[in-house]
C-alpha cells in the first residue's frame, strides 16, 4: 500500500507547519473544491513564498490535504483510480534500456494478468524514452526511461487507472518481478 503524504517533507520544503496549511486551505474552502481547483491556489502561494519547484510542491500539498480531509486514500488519484509504480536502474544508455525493455515484453499479449488492447507505442525526446500500452480492462501502462548517471538508465513503470489499492499492490509486485528480469 502507498504511504500517506509526507507532511514533514512539505513542512520542511515550504517552511510552513502542516496545521497552517490545513487552516489556510480550510479558509479557502478547499474541502468543496476539486484537486485541479485547489493546486493553482497553493502554487500561487508557494510562488509568492519563493519555494523552489512550487508546482511540484503544490501537488504534494493538495494531495496531502485531500488525504487529511478523507477525500482520498494514499495512492489514490484525483479521478478515484489508483496507480502502481516500480523502477529499476540498469547499465546502458536510454536507447539501450528501451531496447532491453522492448525485448523483454515484445511478443507478449498479456501483462499483469490483462490482455493488451492494441499494439504498444514508443516515442523519444532528446532526454527521455517512452513505451506505452493500453490493457483490456481500461488500465494503461507507461514506461519512462531516462539517464540516471554515466552509462546508467532508470526504467520506471507506471500502471494507471487501477480500481483499488489491492489491485495496485498486485500489479506492483508483477512489475517489480518483470523488471528484475532485465
Amino acid at each position: 500500500m502507498t504511504a500517506p503524504a509526507n507532511v514533514t517533507a512539505i513542512e520542511r520544503s515550504t517552511s510552513r507547519p502542516w496545521e497552517q496549511w490545513v487552516r489556510r486551505l480550510d479558509e479557502l474552502g478547499a474541502a468543496e473544491l476539486d484537486h485541479r481547483d485547489i493546486a493553482p491556489h497553493v502554487q500561487r502561494e508557494l510562488d509568492s513564498l519563493g519555494v523552489a519547484n512550487a508546482g511540484w510542491w503544490a501537488q504534494s500539498v493538495t494531495v496531502a490535504y485531500e488525504q487529511h480531509i478523507g477525500r482520498r486514500v494514499p495512492g489514490q488519484q484525483s479521478d478515484g483510480t489508483f496507480s502502481a509504480a516500480a523502477s529499476r536502474t540498469v547499465d546502458g544508455s536510454p536507447d539501450d534500456a528501451l531496447a532491453a525493455w522492448t525485448a523483454l515484453v515484445g511478443g507478449r499479449t498479456r501483462l499483469a494478468g490483462r490482455d493488451l488492447a492494441g499494439d504498444p507505442t514508443t516515442s523519444t525526446t532528446p532526454k527521455w524514452r517512452y513505451w506505452r500500452c493500453a490493457l483490456d480492462d481500461g488500465t494503461r501502462v507507461e514506461v519512462t526511461i531516462g539517464e540516471s548517471g554515466p552509462g546508467r538508465s532508470r526504467i520506471a513503470v507506471a500502471h494507471n487507472r487501477l480500481p483499488s489499492p489491492d489491485s495496485a499492490d498486485d500489479v506492483k509486485a508483477f512489475w517489480k518481478d518483470l523488471l528484475a528480469e532485465l
